[in-house]
């Protein structure tokens, strides 16, 4: 019976002989009863020097027992369950290392705790990987945050996984509310992700997962469509698809600088367009001058000359109306080709709208029309033509009362640019508005939309011609149903930038 009892010894020696890990046996008071020979190895240090110490003694040469709130050992012996602690060891080369102890309790027949096993694991290359990953994923996530373009990542189900600053800017939606509210699905217009979703399984398009840049439209937190850039690609394993990310760049600004460049670049063939229409109205108003003067002179003569009774002066007398309507048109087309330089002259604006609403001589225009002026405080001047552009401003008030059928609110506003370098005049109607096909044409030469004999179409183009001259600028801020406002902006003038000679 003891030869049994001594070979089943021997064999659970050989058993904890055999582990990898380094691993002893531990009384319930923290005495090593017995190391394997892995623990050996690994101390170097012979089994006899180690039996019979502590384990506080021996692994942190303390002559007092660890905490009870932190040992291991005692919460084993409270439970009766096994514990696993991590711990951080200073190595004599300076590495650092990584242990992961697990504690096992021994049980007897009673299930009270007789032995404890503590088994070591060196986890230190485990924990450097960790560590490198944690510090990858940290810079991979930063990376993310400061990119200017907006980056949202999702599930195959459309759950939102990612969301970076950018993107939580453009749509309105920080990642907690985007997880909680909505799917990527829903930053689309309707059928928008199914098609791009097609694209990236289309190979012929981008290549297998992949979709190159394209303009879509993006819908925010409020429901706005906004254009962006769009670049997507699907993130496999293996053969599996796990997610999509899509990269966008808001398309907003770039749109507004094309816009704005295209209305630069329309307002320059414009102006070459004027200005050759000009030099042929000049000549063409030079050559119909002369002989109308002579028709006007012995028209004038000849119907001076009748008797009242005369039943060929009312026929001559429409011929004086027509000739005078004639040189009127002439005057019109001499103002549009103007050969001369303005005669500028410094003009403080408000002064320069009062004036120009004193020289509108019919003032019956103004008997159903109420006028309110909002005029800037600010004292404005500009160094102009103050003739040239009384001229405009007259042109503009009369046509906003015409628009209006002499019945409204006519109304005068001046005021700085936001930057503060230029003086404003708007003037605003409650008429019908412009047509969308004829904003485009308002400043074109001969282009009108009143009856005919009730205009000639030189108006606005003379004074697109006048305002350019003065180095400003004339448009149609905007029109609609409920009116028509004109904007003027004329480079305020400062004095101390004048070169002294």
């Amino acid at each position: 019976m003891e030869t049994e009892k001594n070979g089943e010894f021997d064999w659970k020696v050989r058993v904890f002989d055999t582990l990898s890990f380094p691993t002893l046996i531990l009384k319930p008071d923290g005495a090593i009863l017995s190391v394997n020979v892995s623990f050996i190895k690994r101390y170097g240090i012979p089994k006899e020097q180690v039996m019979g110490r502590y384990c506080h003694d021996f692994f942190y040469q303390s002559s007092y027992s660890c905490p009870l709130d932190v040992c291991p050992l005692a919460a084993v012996l409270q439970s009766g369950e096994g514990q696993t602690i991590l711990s951080h060891v200073a190595s004599g080369d300076g590495e650092e290392k990584w242990e992961d102890r697990v504690f096992s309790p021994i049980l007897d027949d009673e299930g009270h705790v007789r032995y404890i096993i503590e088994s070591i694991r060196d986890v230190t290359r485990v924990k450097t990987m960790e560590k490198e990953l944690s510090e990858l994923r940290g810079f991979l996530e930063k990376a993310i945050q400061v990119s200017t373009s907006a980056i949202v990542a999702a599930d195959m189900k459309g759950n939102i996984l990612v969301m970076n600053r950018a993107a939580e800017e453009i749509t309105g939606y920080t990642l907690r509310e985007a997880k909680e509210k909505i799917t990527a699905r829903e930053l689309h217009t309707p059928g928008q992700a199914e098609e791009i979703m097609k694209k990236l399984r289309d190979s012929e398009i981008g290549g297998k997962g992949r979709l190159p840049c394209t303009q879509v439209n993006f819908l925010n937190s409020r429901g706005e469509s906004i254009p962006v850039e769009l670049s997507a690609a699907i993130i496999y394993e293996g053969e599996e698809e796990l997610a999509t990310m899509g990269i966008f760049n808001d398309m907003r600004d770039k749109l507004a600088q094309e816009e704005r460049m295209r209305q630069m670049m329309a307002r320059v063939a414009q102006a070459e367009k004027m200005a050759s229409l000009g030099q042929l109205a000049a000549g063409v108003a030079h050559e119909i001058n002369n002989p109308l003067t002579g028709i006007l002179l012995y028209a004038s003569l000849a119907f001076e000359g009748m008797e009242d009774d005369d039943p060929r002066k009312d026929d001559l007398k429409y011929v004086i109306e027509d000739a005078n309507r004639c040189k009127g048109i002439v005057r019109n087309l001499l103002a549009y080709s103007r050969q001369t330089l303005p005669d500028k002259e410094t003009v403080e604006m408000n002064d320069l709208v009062e004036q120009s609403l004193r020289l509108i001589r019919d003032q019956r225009l103004f008997m159903r029309v109420e006028v309110v002026k909002e005029l800037s405080e600010r004292n404005m001047l500009i160094h102009a033509d103050k003739n040239q552009l009384s001229q405009v401003f007259i042109n503009l008030i009369i046509n906003a009362i015409d628009a209006m059928n002499r019945e409204g609110t006519l109304t005068l506003r001046t005021y700085p640019s936001e930057d503060g370098h230029d003086a404003c005049f708007e003037v605003s109607d409650t008429g019908c508005g412009i047509s969308e096909e004829n904003v485009m044409k308002i400043f074109d030469p001969f282009f009108t939309t009143k009856e005919i004999g009730k205009g000639t179409g030189l108006g606005l183009s003379t004074a697109y011609g006048i305002v350019r001259d003065n180095e400003g600028i004339i448009r149609v801020k905007e029109t609609g149903k409920k009116g028509t406002t004109f904007l003027v902006t004329l480079p305020i003038y400062d004095s101390s930038e004048t070169e002294i000679i």
